[in-house]
């Protein structure tokens, strides 16, 4: 790797953590008000377009998860359904739904934190990302502040048990 590229994905990885340090804390909250604590961020050209955690027991609505909810936030606020140039960071490996909602806004990456091995469609179950056909690629990082992101849903789930 040369010294440019070098510096670049230094530079990246210091912006994934702050950002995913964001849906850290929107998970955070969401799990304070007893909803499921996922939060996600989407970031465009350096600026937040949207932060928001699960809504979907205080909405009663099964779609009303993070990334949905900042998807829509960004979509509005552009005026348009294509959110190009935009990473979304959310601190749990998006569901069928989630990595299908990523695909059809033409995010340019995904950034998540922990895996879910129960539920995840970008590597744990299914990669939705990767399968062919689709007229658009998304490039995905995974690991980003994994623990914390982990440690929010064991103690979340911990309390109900």
């Amino acid at each position: 790797m040369n010294d440019e590229a070098e510096a670049r994905a230094l530079k990246t990885e210091g912006a994934d953590e702050r950002y995913m340090r964001m849906a850290v804390d929107a998970a955070r909250q969401a799990g304070q008000r007893g909803e499921v604590p996922i939060g996600a961020a989407l970031v465009r050209r350096g600026e937040v377009l949207a932060l928001r955690g699960n809504e979907r027991e205080s909405r009663n609505d099964p779609t009303a998860h993070a990334e949905i909810l900042v998807l829509r936030d960004a979509s509005t606020l552009l005026r348009g359904w294509r959110v190009l140039d935009a990473t979304l960071y959310v601190t749990v490996e998006p569901c069928p739904m989630c990595a299908g909602a990523v695909l059809l806004a033409r995010l340019d990456r995904l950034v998540f934190g922990t895996a879910d091995a129960k539920g995840g469609a970008v590597g744990s179950l299914v990669n939705l990302l990767e399968l062919p056909g689709f007229n658009h690629r998304t490039e995905v990082t995974s690991g980003v502040l994994a623990e914390e992101s982990r440690a929010l849903l064991r103690e979340f789930f911990g309390e109900r048990r």
